[in-house]
């Protein structure tokens, strides 16, 4: 039985749609649920395009079955996917989630749902990417995942089990931000880990994924990566919540025709993958990228 699907939408109907698209394209859409959840309007000026998203949310077909929310009252980003993936996996073991600006291959639901199934007992596996850079294959790599102790929300998959251990509230925050040796050890899968759960404990910014992530740091847990992306970001610019940067993200998007997948049984950081995430993630790639930036570079 095919996860359910979870689409967040806001205010961006034009990537929204572009989404619904692609969603709809891939092979096993009309074999899997969706449920739409959207959040209400935080300002006046989100009014117009929050209504047209509701409208084309309206017309939605090609899934086994579809259900909408619309939240009577802004909840924000973080608090609007927190509730919402919740509300799914109080009803299911497992769900795929996705966001409005996101475009998917047409084998990402056949990618997600083989990765539920095979890792769903083992518990380390916390999470599961559609999203990947587009690192070249090293000779004689035979698998079609590899394994980064990073967390990853374009386009991802997790279980309820995994989903329900996660502390919202990062209660031990006050500890970890004077230990030094914890915060090596977290950013392990990215120099900036450590650095953004300060800014989310600080009011800086409103994440949930980096709460998600450090809860996977906790439980020694691991996210699992497609070797070719199966997702693309399209998010950037000014509508975007997070990423009106540089696009240092695009990447190369699988062309859908592998059916079935090869996935590593065993469950550790695949060395050269955790090696090249690292790298993306350095202070100097991350300078690299501003320049970009600054310089009009999309």
């Amino acid at each position: 039985m095919n996860a359910p699907v979870i689409l967040f939408a806001y205010k961006r109907p034009n990537e929204l749609r572009q989404t619904i698209d692609a969603l709809q394209a891939n092979y096993l859409a009309s074999e899997s649920d969706l449920y739409v959840f959207v959040d209400a309007p935080q300002k006046p000026a989100d009014e117009p395009g929050v209504a047209e998203v509701k409208a084309v949310i309206a017309q939605i077909s090609g899934f086994k079955n579809i259900y909408r929310h619309y939240a009577e009252a802004n909840i924000g980003c973080a608090d609007s996917i927190i509730q919402g993936i919740t509300t799914v996996l109080k009803k299911h073991p497992s769900a795929i989630i996705v966001e409005d600006d996101l475009i998917t291959a047409p084998n990402f639901l056949d990618y997600m749902n083989q990765c539920l199934q095979h890792y769903a007992k083992n518990k380390r596996v916390y999470s599961i990417a559609g999203y990947t850079f587009p690192f070249p294959k090293p000779p004689g790599y035979t698998d079609d995942a590899y394994f980064v102790p990073r967390h990853s929300p374009w386009g991802w998959a997790t279980w309820a089990d995994r989903w329900e251990s996660i502390d919202w509230t990062v209660a031990d925050y006050d500890q970890f931000k004077n230990d030094a040796a914890r915060q090596k050890a977290f950013n392990s899968g990215g120099s900036d880990l450590s650095r953004m759960l300060r800014h989310q404990m600080e009011g800086a910014i409103d994440a949930w994924d980096i709460r998600y992530c450090y809860s996977r740091f906790k439980a020694g847990g691991l996210t699992v990566y497609p070797t070719v992306s199966k997702v693309q970001n399209i998010g950037f610019g000014p509508g975007a919540t997070h990423t009106d940067i540089f696009n240092r993200y695009k990447t190369e998007l699988d062309a859908g025709q592998q059916r079935t997948f090869k996935f590593p049984d065993v469950v550790q950081a695949t060395e050269y993958y955790h090696r090249k995430t690292i790298q993306r993630y350095s202070p100097i790639t991350r300078i690299y990228n501003r320049l970009k930036t600054y310089a009009g570079i999309r």
